[in-house]
């Protein structure tokens, strides 16, 4: 595995980087000593988004939706206590 020093990695950092990405893997040094590996992520393939509306068709809400339990729920906050 190649060995880069500190320097060297500032300078190139770009196109070292890129290399990495491109499957060749780097070791950044200082003073001859190894730090880090620099080596390309493997990202992993997205799963299938979830969108609005994937359920179309599989739920119905009723239309009075808004309104039901409105009685039971008034008659808590009229509660004297």
């Amino acid at each position: 595995m190649r060995i880069v020093n500190m320097r060297e990695a500032e300078t190139h950092l770009s196109r070292l980087v890129q290399e990495a990405a491109d499957g060749e893997p780097f070791v950044i040094a200082r003073a001859g000593k190894p730090l880090v590996k620099v080596v390309s992520v493997e990202t992993p393939e997205l799963a299938e988004a979830r969108r609005t509306g994937f359920m179309a068709g599989e739920i119905s809400v009723p239309p009075d939706f808004d309104r039901m339990e409105s009685e039971e729920i008034e008659a808590m906050f009229d509660r004297d206590g």
